[in-house]
């Protein structure tokens, strides 16, 4: 399991450090403004048709399941193909996906973002889309701000993207997953705002994690 543990404190530190800072006061900034403009709430009316809502749950499982599968599956392959590109990937996504998933939840602790109401009643809703409980834990580590689907489906694309820089079938089937997965959260169990910190924030992480893999690759 050393691969899987390659360079991770460092990927930590590096995630947090220097110019990558700025990704995170992005995320920050865009957010306020989505939030303080009113396109947060305007969104959530604008995604209520049910269709639309059934085309794009499926985004809320794949989100939970794939992120732990994909990585299993490629590392079982590449181990009975004895395939070490594979096994490179299989590791580089997993750690992706973990360090997406602990920033994310770790943003969340202290953010305490109150997620969008579970119902559709014009006379019952009221606009909750302003509201952040700010304090350690106030809202808990499983909703709220950034979306971590959305977080660790970007930082997974993006790794592959940095592995894999000449493979547009790779790359763009990748992109179009991790859209599929922010789009379809943000539109049933998150606000935009979150969808768009989470992109943010996993593409940082995984351009981080992905290039460590990458120079790991190249030495072996």
């Amino acid at each position: 399991m050393t691969g899987f543990f390659h360079d991770l404190p460092q990927n930590v530190i590096r995630c947090f450090q220097g110019r990558n800072l700025l990704w995170h006061a992005l995320a920050i900034v865009l957010t306020y403004l989505i939030v303080a403009t009113g396109f947060d709430w305007y969104y959530f009316l604008l995604t209520r048709p049910p269709a639309l809502r059934r085309f794009l749950f499926p985004a809320v499982i794949l989100g939970m399941i794939l992120p732990f599968l994909v990585p299993l599956i490629l590392l079982l392959i590449g181990l009975l193909g004895r395939l070490s590109a594979i096994i490179t990937t299989a590791f580089a996504l997993g750690q992706s996906a973990l360090l997406a998933l602990v920033v994310s939840s770790s943003y969340k602790a202290f953010t305490g973002r109150i997620p969008p109401p579970h119902y559709f009643d014009h006379n019952r809703l009221i606009d909750s889309s302003h509201g952040f409980r700010l304090g350690f834990l106030r809202g808990g580590m499983f909703w709220g701000w950034p979306s971590s689907h959305t977080t660790v489906a970007f930082a997974m694309t993006v790794s592959l993207w940095k592995l894999y820089p000449e493979n547009k079938v790779i790359r763009y089937l990748a992109l179009l997953y991790a859209f599929y997965i922010g789009i379809g959260v943000s539109a049933t169990i998150h606000w935009f705002s979150e969808f768009v910190a989470g992109a943010i924030i996993g593409s940082l992480i995984g351009a981080v994690v992905g290039k460590s893999f990458k120079s790991r690759g190249e030495q072996v």
